[in-house]
């Protein structure tokens, strides 16, 4: 596992759209935390905590680490404001 795993850098080729080497670790200068990087349907996303407890145990720290942080800080911040509605799949009665 690679710290590019999670950056909205990454393309689907799995190159660098910056045209960085891929790092052995989980650290990048450039790494951009995307939600999206940690769950693939938008409404699996519990809470900041699941997302820091998953960064922590793929060994995300230090830089990045906040960087995560920030990006769920903001994400639950902005599900507080505006609450997902359900999708119903036909009529009410």
């Amino acid at each position: 596992m690679v710290i590019c795993e999670f950056c909205l850098h990454m393309r689907d080729d799995g190159d660098c759209a910056f045209g960085l080497r891929l790092p052995k670790g989980m650290s990048c200068r450039e790494f951009e935390p995307g939600i999206e990087k940690f769950c693939s349907n938008p409404n699996d996303f519990v809470s900041a905590a699941q997302i820091l407890q998953m960064a922590n145990y793929f060994g995300v720290k230090g830089t990045e680490l906040k960087k995560v942080t920030a990006m769920v800080t903001i994400e639950a911040r902005s599900r507080q404001a505006k609450p997902l509605t359900p999708v119903l799949d036909g009529p009410s009665e």
